[in-house]
């Protein structure tokens, strides 16, 4: 059982390759949080969101020479921002893309291109 949010979990997603043992998890309560799947502890909460978390995501975020950092976590709310996050830098936030007209984010789905 995972118990840290103040408030309703609105979004679930689980890790996959290096991150394969965790769980990011968005809330009404404004956050985003990183759990470990082996001892149910919180890694890291991540606040910066003014309104309901709907969706989270682990994000193939492209750097220099193309190369990928696993380390990316995105997450979108009702406030029409999607926040990026880098999960081993402190909580600190790497980039928001933010709607003004927006009616919220909902969903998240990253894509490969190929060439």
């Amino acid at each position: 059982m995972f118990k840290k949010h103040t408030n309703t979990v609105s979004c679930v997603k689980y890790g996959s390759n290096e991150l394969s043992n965790t769980i990011l998890s968005g809330s009404i309560d404004k956050s985003v949080c990183l759990w470990d799947i082996r001892s149910g502890k919180q890694i890291q909460v991540f606040n910066g969101h003014t309104d309901y978390v709907y969706v989270v995501e682990y994000s193939p975020f492209v750097i220099k020479n193309n190369i990928v950092n696993l380390n990316v976590i995105c997450s979108g709310s009702f406030d029409n921002t999607i926040r990026f996050w880098d999960i081993r830098s402190n909580k600190n936030q790497l980039y928001v893309i933010e709607d003004e007209e927006g009616y919220g984010i909902y969903c998240l789905k990253f894509i490969v291109l190929k060439k």
